[in-house]
Protein backbone atom coordinates (compact mmCIF):
# COMPACT_ATOMS: atom_id res chain seq x y z
CA UNK A 1 0.00 0.00 0.00
CA UNK A 2 1.95 2.80 1.29
CA UNK A 3 4.86 3.89 3.34
CA UNK A 4 3.92 6.15 6.36
CA UNK A 5 7.25 7.45 7.81
CA UNK A 6 7.02 9.50 11.14
CA UNK A 7 10.94 11.58 12.08
CA UNK A 8 11.25 11.90 15.75
CA UNK A 9 7.61 11.52 16.75
CA UNK A 10 6.91 12.86 20.21
CA UNK A 11 3.59 12.46 21.74
CA UNK A 12 2.29 8.62 21.87
CA UNK A 13 -1.19 8.86 21.57
CA UNK A 14 -0.16 10.61 17.97
CA UNK A 15 1.43 7.80 17.02
CA UNK A 16 -1.02 4.92 18.92
CA UNK A 17 -3.83 6.12 16.41
CA UNK A 18 -1.38 6.93 13.23
CA UNK A 19 -0.11 2.67 14.23
CA UNK A 20 -4.23 1.84 14.03
CA UNK A 21 -4.88 3.87 11.03
CA UNK A 22 -1.97 1.73 9.60
CA UNK A 23 -3.86 -1.69 10.90
CA UNK A 24 -6.48 -0.36 9.51
CA UNK A 25 -5.90 1.12 5.38
CA UNK A 26 -2.83 -1.34 5.22
CA UNK A 27 0.38 0.84 5.19
CA UNK A 28 3.10 0.59 6.80
CA UNK A 29 4.50 2.47 10.18
CA UNK A 30 8.03 3.56 9.73
CA UNK A 31 8.95 5.27 12.71
CA UNK A 32 12.78 7.01 13.04
CA UNK A 33 14.70 7.38 16.37
CA UNK A 34 15.02 8.82 18.74
CA UNK A 35 10.89 8.52 19.93
CA UNK A 36 9.99 10.84 22.32
CA UNK A 37 8.47 7.53 24.22
CA UNK A 38 8.83 4.34 24.70
CA UNK A 39 6.59 1.15 22.20
CA UNK A 40 4.93 0.34 25.28
CA UNK A 41 4.41 3.11 26.26
CA UNK A 42 0.68 3.48 28.39
CA UNK A 43 -0.56 6.07 26.16
CA UNK A 44 0.24 4.38 22.87
CA UNK A 45 -0.93 1.41 24.02
CA UNK A 46 -4.28 3.08 24.93
CA UNK A 47 -4.95 5.08 21.51
CA UNK A 48 -3.89 2.06 19.15
CA UNK A 49 -5.87 -0.48 21.34
CA UNK A 50 -5.23 -4.09 20.34
CA UNK A 51 -4.56 -2.94 16.48
CA UNK A 52 -0.73 -3.04 17.93
CA UNK A 53 -0.10 -6.29 16.51
CA UNK A 54 -1.92 -5.82 13.04
CA UNK A 55 -0.10 -2.86 12.35
CA UNK A 56 3.16 -3.14 10.59
CA UNK A 57 5.60 -0.93 12.38
CA UNK A 58 9.55 -0.53 12.10
CA UNK A 59 12.08 1.34 14.32
CA UNK A 60 15.00 3.17 12.36
CA UNK A 61 18.48 4.67 13.60
CA UNK A 62 18.00 7.64 11.10
CA UNK A 63 15.91 8.71 8.20
CA UNK A 64 18.50 7.98 6.02
CA UNK A 65 18.09 4.14 7.15
CA UNK A 66 14.75 4.32 6.55
CA UNK A 67 14.73 5.45 3.03
CA UNK A 68 17.41 3.07 2.66
CA UNK A 69 14.80 0.33 3.47
CA UNK A 70 12.40 1.65 1.03
CA UNK A 71 14.54 1.52 -2.36
CA UNK A 72 12.87 2.97 -5.84
CA UNK A 73 9.67 4.49 -3.80
CA UNK A 74 8.55 7.68 -4.39
CA UNK A 75 9.55 10.14 -1.35
CA UNK A 76 6.78 13.35 -0.13
CA UNK A 77 7.65 15.31 2.92
CA UNK A 78 4.53 17.04 4.73
CA UNK A 79 5.00 20.25 6.03
CA UNK A 80 3.34 23.85 6.65
CA UNK A 81 6.28 24.85 4.29
CA UNK A 82 5.01 22.56 1.18
CA UNK A 83 4.28 24.37 -1.90
CA UNK A 84 2.32 21.24 -3.50
CA UNK A 85 -0.94 21.06 -1.77
CA UNK A 86 -1.33 17.00 -0.94
CA UNK A 87 -4.69 16.92 -3.69
CA UNK A 88 -2.90 17.56 -6.70
CA UNK A 89 -0.56 14.85 -6.54
CA UNK A 90 -1.27 11.64 -8.31
CA UNK A 91 -0.52 9.12 -6.02
CA UNK A 92 1.04 5.69 -6.35
CA UNK A 93 1.34 2.30 -4.54
CA UNK A 94 4.65 2.30 -2.80
CA UNK A 95 4.62 5.91 -2.12
CA UNK A 96 6.47 7.61 1.00
CA UNK A 97 4.87 10.35 3.44
CA UNK A 98 7.53 11.43 5.77
CA UNK A 99 6.03 13.27 8.40
CA UNK A 100 7.83 15.98 11.31
CA UNK A 101 7.60 15.68 14.85
CA UNK A 102 4.54 17.30 16.59
CA UNK A 103 6.31 20.30 18.17
CA UNK A 104 8.89 21.60 15.39
CA UNK A 105 7.78 19.98 11.73
CA UNK A 106 10.51 18.45 9.85
CA UNK A 107 13.26 20.87 9.95
CA UNK A 108 14.74 22.76 7.17
CA UNK A 109 17.54 20.06 6.45
CA UNK A 110 14.96 17.41 5.82
CA UNK A 111 12.97 19.35 3.79
CA UNK A 112 15.80 20.40 1.47
CA UNK A 113 16.33 17.26 0.51
CA UNK A 114 13.47 17.26 -1.34
CA UNK A 115 12.19 18.71 -4.52
CA UNK A 116 9.90 21.55 -3.92
CA UNK A 117 6.94 19.42 -5.44
CA UNK A 118 7.41 16.63 -3.08
CA UNK A 119 7.14 18.98 -0.05
CA UNK A 120 3.60 18.98 0.22
CA UNK A 121 1.20 21.14 2.17
CA UNK A 122 -2.61 20.55 3.79
CA UNK A 123 -4.18 23.27 3.49
CA UNK A 124 -5.55 25.84 6.85
CA UNK A 125 -6.98 28.49 7.22
CA UNK A 126 -4.16 31.35 7.60
CA UNK A 127 -3.74 32.26 11.10
CA UNK A 128 -3.56 28.67 12.48
CA UNK A 129 -0.17 26.68 13.01
CA UNK A 130 -0.74 23.76 12.31
CA UNK A 131 -2.86 20.13 12.47
CA UNK A 132 -2.69 17.09 14.59
CA UNK A 133 -0.43 15.02 13.44
CA UNK A 134 -2.40 11.68 13.54
CA UNK A 135 -5.16 13.87 11.38
CA UNK A 136 -2.49 15.20 8.92
CA UNK A 137 -1.42 11.57 8.40
CA UNK A 138 -5.10 10.36 7.87
CA UNK A 139 -6.03 12.88 5.56
CA UNK A 140 -2.90 12.16 2.83
CA UNK A 141 -3.59 8.01 3.84
CA UNK A 142 -6.97 8.84 2.52
CA UNK A 143 -6.68 10.40 -0.19
CA UNK A 144 -3.96 8.44 -1.98
CA UNK A 145 -5.65 5.54 -0.97
CA UNK A 146 -8.99 6.97 -2.73
CA UNK A 147 -7.26 7.57 -5.44
CA UNK A 148 -6.14 3.84 -5.63
CA UNK A 149 -9.92 3.11 -5.38
CA UNK A 150 -9.76 1.79 -1.96
CA UNK A 151 -7.68 -1.52 -3.13
CA UNK A 152 -6.69 -3.67 -1.19
CA UNK A 153 -3.60 -5.24 -3.44
CA UNK A 154 -0.19 -4.52 -2.40
CA UNK A 155 2.11 -2.61 -4.63
CA UNK A 156 4.28 -4.30 -7.39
Amino acid sequence: MFEVVLFEPEIPPNTGNIMRLAANSGCRLHLIEPLGFELDDKQLRRAGLDYREYASVSTHQSLDACLTSLPGQRYFAVSTKGTATYSEIAFQPGDVMIFGPETRGLPADVLRRFPADRVLRIPMREDSRSLNLANAVSILVYEAWRQQGFSQREPG
